[in-house]
């Protein structure tokens, strides 16, 4: 690759302290574009889960069954499986606040038409669709991420990324209870600059990235494609795609189905029964405040003890604690919905669980951020794909389960297949996981 001295037209950063470079902008700006993006990652999902209260009336309403009532639900989550395996090469070609901004505009347009849909095909139509818009949030937050903070400073910033959209799923069947019952990126920073300096002097300014032989459908089909080619030649991604999916899937069983165990078993009324997610989001903020914390000091121990040196596999030891937890959650929830203990009991179960996701959840995502550092956009959508699948299909057979095992087996059944995961994982990555990424081909 020629360098500044052998091609003084070749557009590269000033120096190390360059401002235009994400990683110098001042420490307001970069928090402000992390919260930004999370923001809008939280308003975009809350849309995942705030049909559930209102399920029984959607489907009175639109005269189906349950099954294709929890359609409605789920096909969100589906279209959120693809939406990132084409938006997040977009980013790494146009840059990331393009995407971001089109993208809104589609969840915008089409959850407007799900709000004044009238028979159920026009409901999962505008759902998918608007899903599609919504999926931009697992396109641009981690890879956004990756742009503004140093390694030894992602911890806090991955935590409120993290925990800022999954806050949506727990806060909007509070908002539908009630309410039913009453970027940039740093290579086209460069580009832009370097096309500044073309108009300005007239001369062939050009970046690493820009190259005369390949043309923007050459470089957008190259992009195009990757992540499907790190689905299918990087056993790491296959691996993390796995762990995501169980996390992912568990946890939209029991959030699509957590209003359903108020209303049914403790009756109470669809408004009441919301205000139960705020255990969610009170797991939640327990577990996103605490890991950030963890996370930035584990990653500081391990560098330290290294003498410098830092590798991917420094974000697992927090998934272990997560793994730990999940089952823990899911059997006290499970058990005392069962017998239909004193109504904060399942919700300290459900808030055990919720703290258990967001801490392994973070680990997962910032491992693969770091194991995938020039790619972040393409292997995030590569390693969500199966994740966003389990999402969309878990909650499909999560009402006849519960009808056929009640919720203490049901959700024993989920625990001890997380057991059978979730422990492992994190062992297997930190014995492995620099083998597995060897194994992987060259993007």
């Amino acid at each position: 690759m020629p360098t500044k001295a052998q091609n003084p037209y070749l557009v590269t950063r000033d120096s190390p302290e360059d401002p235009l470079n994400p990683f110098n902008w001042p420490q307001r700006t970069k928090w402000a574009v992390t919260l930004l993006t999370s923001f809008g990652g939280m308003v975009t999902l809350m849309s995942s889960t705030m049909m559930a209260p209102a399920l029984p009336d959607i489907g009175q309403d639109l005269h189906i069954d349950d099954a294709t009532t929890q359609l409605t639900l789920s096909i969100f989550v589906l279209s959120q499986a693809i939406g990132p395996m084409v938006l997040a090469p977009c980013t790494e070609v146009f840059g990331r606040k393009p995407v971001w901004i089109l993208s809104g505009c589609l969840y915008i347009l089409w959850n407007t038409v799900c709000g004044f849909s009238k028979t159920n095909n026009v409901m999962i139509v505008g759902r998918f669709f608007a899903g599609l818009g919504a999926s931009a949030e697992y396109a641009v937050s981690t890879p956004v991420l990756s742009d503004c903070w140093r390694p030894e400073h992602r911890g806090h910033s991955f935590a409120i990324a993290t925990f800022l959209p999954l806050f949506g799923p727990a806060i909007g069947p509070i908002l539908g209870g009630v309410l039913t019952g009453s970027i940039g990126w740093p290579g086209t920073i460069l580009h832009h600059k370097a096309k500044k300096l073309r108009k300005e002097t007239g001369r062939e300014y050009y970046t690493e990235w820009e190259r005369e032989n390949k043309s923007l459908s050459h470089l957008l089909a190259i992009s195009l494609a990757r992540p499907c080619r790190f689905l299918l030649t990087q056993p790491l991604i296959q691996l993390m795609s796995f762990f995501l999916a169980y996390n992912y899937g568990i946890l939209y069983i029991v959030q699509s189905t957590f209003a359903t165990l108020w209303i049914t078993r403790y009756d109470q009324s669809v408004s009441v029964s919301g205000l139960h997610y705020l255990s969610i989001a009170i797991g939640c903020i327990v577990a996103s405040v605490g890991g950030a914390r963890v996370m930035d000091r584990v990653w500081k121990h391990l560098k330290a003890r290294a003498e410098g040196e830092t590798q991917p596999e420094y974000r697992v030891p927090l998934m272990l604690p997560g793994a730990i937890i999940i089952p823990i959650g899911l059997f006290w929830y499970g058990w005392s919905a069962q017998a239909r203990s004193f109504w904060i009991l399942p919700d300290i179960g459900i808030a055990i669980f919720s703290c258990g996701i967001i801490v392994s959840t973070q680990a997962m995502q910032a491992y693969v951020m770091e194991s995938f550092i020039k790619h972040v956009a393409s292997a995030t959508a590569a390693s969500q794909l199966l994740r966003s699948l389990a999402g969309f299909a878990f909650p499909l057979f999560a009402p006849k389960m519960y009808q056929s095992l009640g919720y203490g087996w049901g959700n024993s059944l989920l625990a001890f297949m997380f057991i059978g995961i979730g422990i492992p994982a994190p062992l297997v990555l930190w014995k492995y996981g620099a083998k597995l990424r060897a194994k992987g081909k060259p993007q």
